[in-house]
């Protein structure tokens, strides 16, 4: 850990101190606003996942399964429109539910706290996924299907 003095706004004439990584000196972690003699004195420890995923094979496995669908859906668009047809719409149906799950789970994860709001924002996550997945699913099967939808948007 690097501490540097003076790069927060002053309070009460006194300048704050800015606990930066030393990895990550552009982005500060935390902001003191104690005189920095006195900084010495503190301790911060900061998680950034819970204690129990720490060293965890899953988590893991979990990030590098967001950067293979991530790829995949970057395949899948070339392959929509060069080849549109019931798997490729399926398959960008489940990729893009996917996706769309783990980015707002982690949305989920980072701003809401408290026991009872993650559960609930993670039981509406969960729905929302399953009523996406439903949807363009049914738009698949009963209408011209994510590809051809998108083939004609852009011929307007």
């Amino acid at each position: 850990w690097l501490w540097r003095s003076g790069l927060g706004k002053p309070r009460n004439g006194r300048a704050a101190a800015v606990l930066l990584n030393k990895f990550l000196l552009a982005r500060p972690v935390a902001v003191l606003t104690r005189p920095v003699e006195d900084c010495h004195h503190q301790t911060c420890k900061f998680h950034t996942s819970p204690r129990s995923f720490a060293g965890s094979k899953a988590a893991s496995l979990h990030w590098t399964s967001e950067r293979a669908v991530s790829i995949l859906l970057l395949g899948l668009l070339p392959a929509a429109y060069l080849y549109p047809g019931a798997a490729v719409d399926y398959s960008l149906a489940a990729t893009l539910t996917l996706h769309g799950h783990w980015g707002l789970g982690q949305l989920v994860t980072d701003y809401v706290h408290g026991e009872t709001s993650v559960k609930v924002a993670n039981a509406g996550l969960y729905l929302l996924s399953a009523l996406t997945f439903a949807g363009l699913c049914y738009f698949n099967y009963h209408d011209v299907g994510i590809c051809r939808a998108v083939a004609m948007l852009w011929s307007l």
